[in-house]
C-alpha cells in the first residue's frame, strides 16, 4: 500500500509544478501531494509494525535502517517540490 502511496504522491507533486507552470490554481494538488506523502509514511510505518509483531527482527535489522534514510530524503524532496509554488510565487510577488 506505501508504494500505491509513494506513486500517487510523486504523480500529483508533479501535476502541482505543472500546474504552476501553467497558470492554474496549485494548491489542491499541492495538499494532495503533501497529504499522499503524509499517507505513504503512515502506511510504511504500519508495514514495519508488521514485522514488529511476528518479531522479524531479520527483516527489520536489514531493511529499516536504509529505509528510514530513503524516507527522509524523500519526504523532504515531497515538501520542498510541493512548496515551490508558494516560494516561486512569493519572489516573483517583491
Amino acid at each position: 500500500m506505501w508504494v500505491i502511496f509513494g506513486v500517487i504522491a510523486i504523480v500529483v507533486t508533479f501535476i502541482n509544478l505543472y500546474m504552476y507552470a501553467s497558470g492554474k490554481d496549485y494548491k489542491l494538488a499541492m495538499a494532495l501531494g503533501l497529504s499522499f506523502t503524509a499517507l505513504t509514511l503512515c502506511a510504511d510505518y504500519s508495514y514495519v509494525s508488521q514485522w514488529v509483531k511476528a518479531e522479524d527482527w531479520a527483516a527489520l535489522s536489514d531493511v529499516v535502517p536504509g529505509m528510514a534514510k530513503i524516507l527522509w530524503f524523500l519526504t523532504i524532496a515531497s515538501i520542498l517540490l510541493n512548496m515551490a509554488p508558494i516560494f516561486l510565487e512569493r519572489r516573483r510577488k517583491k
